[in-house]
């Protein structure tokens, strides 16, 4: 028996072996272009940025490849599903991509009002330490500003030595706000007749106009009038009274406003 055993084994062996073959042959493999999809939706799903941005569409794809990798014996209808998971894959990317995108514009557009309220904020302090500076006063007319005596002899309408000192922070702020126009005004005290301390504001009005003219001041943002003794703030009774009445006063509008409060 064990002869009969022997001559029949290799005889077994080779059945086994066709029989093996045979089934390993006839086993569906995976659909062609499977595994391609499979490393791009792993790249997308290993992606930091682009992962988390469309978690329904990458599940969706996850499916899709699954399937698709599944073994068939259809072949055309492997290739479909193939087809199918591909484009699941590329909305999912798409997807992700787009909201990635729209939140770095969204950043940038933060960062931009950011900056843009800090510019703000810092012109907003520039303006009122120029303003501290000029001792302007805000009033329904506009910003008023009030050059004592200190910038003409008396009875003279030639601006002094030490006036440009005086207005040269005037000069600085117009520079800056180019948009805001002003009335110039010159006021006397009651010394003298009417008609001459008429002519000596009207006068003094426009040496400060000159100089600001001379400075780089456009001259359709100026008008300068003489008020004369008409517009006292104190009585002219006393020498101090007189002296806060010899003044010139400038009156700068604010953004919008036509002109300057005569």
């Amino acid at each position: 028996m064990n002869l009969r055993i022997k001559a029949i084994a290799p005889i077994l062996s080779a059945l086994i072996t066709s029989i093996l073959l045979a089934a390993c042959s006839s086993t569906p493999k995976a659909p062609d272009g499977a595994a391609e999809v499979r490393a791009k939706l792993t790249q997308l799903q290993s992606d930091s940025q682009l992962a988390t941005l469309a978690p329904v569409a990458i599940k969706d794809a996850e499916a899709a490849v699954s399937r698709a990798e599944e073994p068939r014996k259809d072949t055309k209808y492997s290739q479909h599903l193939v087809y199918l998971a591909d484009r699941k894959v590329d909305t999912a990317v798409a997807l992700a991509t787009a909201r990635l995108l729209e939140d770095k514009r969204k950043d940038i557009n933060d960062q931009a009002t950011e900056a843009q309220l800090a510019s703000r904020t810092q012109e907003a302090d520039a303006l009122r330490r120029q303003l501290a500076e000029l001792n302007a006063k805000q009033t329904e007319r506009g910003l008023v500003i009030t050059l004592g005596d200190v910038l003409f002899e008396t009875g003279k309408a030639d601006l002094k030595g030490t006036a440009t000192a005086n207005l040269a922070k005037l000069t600085a702020f117009l520079t800056q706000h180019p948009d805001r126009s002003l009335v110039i005004e010159g006021h006397t005290d009651s010394v003298g007749s009417e008609s001459y301390n008429q002519v000596l504001s009207q006068n003094r009005a426009d040496s400060v106009k000159a100089f600001l003219l001379n400075q780089g001041v456009a001259s359709n943002r100026i008008t300068a009038f003489g008020k004369g003794e008409n517009s006292p703030v104190a009585s002219n009774d006393s020498s101090s009274g007189r002296q806060m009445n010899r003044r010139v006063e400038v009156i700068i509008a604010t953004p919008g406003q036509a002109s300057a409060g005569q």
